[in-house]
C-alpha cells in the first residue's frame, strides 16, 4: 500500500474567478472516498469498525432480532446429485480394463458424498422446521432466522430449507482464495461478505440463539495445541457480549445432543 495517500486519485480541478483573472484549484479528495487511504494499513481500524457497522445497520433495517446458526461439511450435496456423481465414478472405473489408483479414489469420495448426503437432507428440513415454528412468535421482529456461512453444502442446505418455507436467511461469507461464491438461497438483502475473521465470528455468535453443528462444521474442541473453533467461540459464548443463552447441540447419526 502507498504511504502517500492518495497518490493514484486524480484530484478534481474548479475554476475559480477573481475580480480579474481566472485560474484552475486542485481539489484533493475526502478522506472517506479516497480509496488508497481506506485500503491502507494506517486504515485497517476503520476497516474492522466497518465490518461492525455496516452488518449492524443492515440488520437493523432488516429488523432482525436473533438467528439459529448451522454449521457443516461444505462437501455435502443433495441426494440426487451424489447418487448421479457415484454413477458417473462406478461407470468410468468399469470402463477400465486396468483401473487407476485415481479412478478407484473418486468412486470411494463418490461414496463418501452420498453418505454425507443425509445430513443435507436433515439440514434443509431442520431449517425448514424451524422457519415454520419460527412464523408463529408475532412479535413484529423477525425471529430466529437462519444463518450459514453461505458456502454450498450443509451451509446452502440451511439456506435452502428458510427459502422453501418462504422466509429469509442470512449468509456471512469470507474472503478467501479459491472461495466458492455466496450460495444462491441467501437472502440478497442479508448476504454480506467479511474480510476479517473475527468480526465474521462475532456475528454469528451475537444474534445466535443456538448452534447447530452437522459432520464437517467443527473440528475437535483442541487441534494439536491449538484450540478448535467450539474452544475459540466458548469465551464469547459465556460473556456478556453475547445477548442470551446460546445452545450448541451437535447432529451425528441423525441425533441431536447438547455441547455445552
Amino acid at each position: 500500500m502507498p504511504e502517500m495517500h492518495g497518490e493514484r486519485h486524480d484530484p478534481k480541478e474548479i475554476t475559480m474567478e477573481g475580480h480579474t483573472t481566472k485560474r484552475k484549484v486542485h481539489l484533493p479528495p475526502k478522506a472517506y472516498v479516497n480509496v488508497d487511504f481506506l485500503r491502507s494499513k494506517d486504515a485497517r481500524v476503520i476497516r474492522m469498525l466497518s465490518e461492525y457497522l455496516e452488518p449492524a445497520s443492515r440488520l437493523k433495517w432488516q429488523k432482525v432480532e436473533d438467528t439459529i446458526v448451522f454449521f457443516g461439511s461444505a462437501r455435502a450435496l443433495p441426494q440426487e446429485e451424489a447418487e448421479k456423481r457415484l454413477e458417473s465414478a462406478r461407470q468410468r472405473l468399469q470402463s477400465c480394463a486396468r483401473p487407476s489408483p485415481e479412478l478407484q479414489a473418486g468412486v470411494a469420495l463418490a461414496e463418501k458424498q452420498l453418505r454425507l448426503s443425509r445430513y443435507y437432507s436433515d439440514a434443509r428440513v431442520l431449517a425448514t422446521k424451524i422457519v415454520e415454528w419460527a412464523k408463529t412468535l408475532d412479535t413484529g421482529l423477525k425471529r430466529l432466522l437462519i444463518c450459514s456461512g453461505a458456502g454450498p453444502g450443509i451451509m446452502e442446505a440451511a439456506n435452502r430449507g428458510a427459502r422453501e418455507a418462504g422466509v429469509q436467511s442470512i449468509g456471512f461469507s469470507i474472503s478467501l482464495p479459491q472461495e466458492q461464491a455466496i450460495n444462491p438461497y441467501v437472502s440478497r438483502e442479508l448476504a454480506f461478505e467479511f474480510h476479517y475473521f473475527f468480526m465474521r465470528k462475532f456475528w454469528f455468535i451475537y444474534l445466535a440463539k443456538a448452534l447447530v453443528i452437522f459432520p464437517g462444521g467443527f473440528e475437535p474442541l483442541t487441534v494439536g495445541s491449538r484450540p478448535g473453533k467450539l474452544q475459540k467461540m466458548k469465551p464469547q459464548m459465556n460473556t456478556d457480549k453475547h445477548r442470551s443463552v446460546l445452545s450448541v447441540f451437535i447432529c451425528v447419526h441423525r441425533r441431536f445432543r447438547s455441547c455445552f
